[in-house]
């Protein structure tokens, strides 16, 4: 019946079966939500950042780091905007080049793909949770699933694998995907959360939970990489954009180095206030800067109780290096429930990076989030997944 059968209906699922369809290909997708897209529909506070416009393989994180190329030369960010504006939803530009549909509706991008698959014939079937995967003897896949309390079978040739990782478990996320890639063989790139918070513990988890709410824009580094955004104090620690960024990059015992005010040089801007006003207090000085919380908070770590005229050199320095050098050594991450994301995945190597096909087993595909491709945040995920969708429709 079917020329392939796509295990999730998320974003690769979704835009695998539309594309297939416009080939005159029939498939059917199992998916084990009630409802297909669940992930896109949370996405964005519900709003769904769908593409960025910055995109390119230098966003994203992999074993591989030219793997990602092939699939974005065949489905762009331009493909992603013309086929969305084909179907009524105009995108809206933000920060850092984040695309949001007008709307602010996750929900019309999941209408769109629902109203195509049901246009072009291509059967989605919910709340069914897949038991098992096996080759048969001639080569094809038995998929085994439940649904409504019911045991069903299905054959197909092309078995496409589109389950996502392992975030957010509520939407049911699971590991499905890297069972059914170790089950044949195929490596596993180390998984971990991805554009997730940090925690901070110890001494100094207090200071950071009475910060609880406020904001910062940063410039957040480590050894690898560095991001200019938003940091949010937890009551935990960390989050926010650029912290969110750089944990895609972090692993457990290493440091990150925060500059709470980039593009400014702190040193310089209170001699120029010791000229204008050195009887200034410091502390009024900070709260020009930051939120009077922050910076009474300083007074940690800063003589914040002195008037500029009567900082000593040791104190600017002191100042530089708090204000520009600002060190945490995050204890963890809130895990795979907080997460936007998995790192790591199905290996590259074992994927053709033209066809997203298994090289070791003819036939079986793999895309999205389960495969060792992690993008930044703000919509490169979604270029990922609409682009491995297409690549894969175009090969089963």
């Amino acid at each position: 019946m079917f020329d392939a059968i796509i295990i999730g209906a998320g974003a690769c699922g979704l835009m695998c079966a539309v594309q297939a369809g416009f080939l005159g290909k029939k498939v059917l997708i199992l998916e084990k939500n009630n409802k297909p897209g669940a992930k896109i529909l949370i996405s964005g506070g519900g709003r769904c950042n769908y593409t960025n416009l910055n995109n390119s393989a230098l966003n994203f994180i992999s074993e591989n780091a030219h793997f990602c190329k092939s699939a974005f030369s065949q489905w762009t960010v331009n493909d992603t905007i013309s086929f969305f504006e084909t179907y009524g939803i105009y995108g809206k530009e933000k920060t850092l080049g984040q695309l949001f549909p007008e709307t602010n509706s996750a929900k019309d991008i999941v209408n769109v793909f629902t109203g195509l698959c049901n246009d072009l014939g291509q059967e989605i079937r919910c709340d069914a949770d897949v038991k098992l995967v096996q080759l048969t003897e001639d080569g094809s896949f038995s998929i085994a699933y439940e649904r409504n309390g019911k045991s069903s079978v299905v054959e197909t040739k092309r078995l496409v694998v589109a389950s996502g990782g392992l975030p957010v478990q509520k939407m049911g996320a699971t590991d499905f995907g890297l069972k059914v890639a170790r089950q044949f063989g195929l490596r596993i790139a180390a998984t971990a959360p991805a554009l997730v918070p940090l925690t901070v513990t110890g001494k100094e988890a207090d200071w950071f939970a009475n910060l609880s709410g406020n904001s910062i824009f940063c410039r957040v580094s480590n050894e690898q990489i560095s991001f200019e955004e938003n940091i949010l104090f937890t009551h935990w620690g960390l989050s926010g954009p650029a912290i969110l960024q750089i944990s895609s990059y972090w692993h457990p015992g290493e440091w990150i180095t925060i500059d709470l005010l980039p593009g400014q040089n702190i040193a310089e801007l209170l001699e120029e206030e010791r000229r204008q006003n050195g009887k200034k207090l410091f502390l009024t000085f900070l709260s020009g800067l930051y939120t009077k919380k922050v910076a009474e908070s300083f007074g940690k770590y800063l003589p914040v109780d002195k008037n500029i005229a009567s900082l000593s050199k040791i104190d600017i320095q002191q100042a530089e290096r708090f204000i520009h050098q600002f060190k945490v050594k995050p204890a963890g991450d809130k895990g795979y429930d907080r997460a936007e994301v998995m790192r790591g995945g199905v290996a590259t190597e074992e994927l053709s990076s033209k066809t997203l096909e298994a090289k070791k087993v003819p036939g079986l595909f793999f895309g999205g989030e389960c495969v060792d491709v992690t993008g930044w945040l703000g919509g490169y995920n979604f270029q990922w997944a609409w682009a491995s969708g297409y690549v894969i429709a175009n090969n089963i």
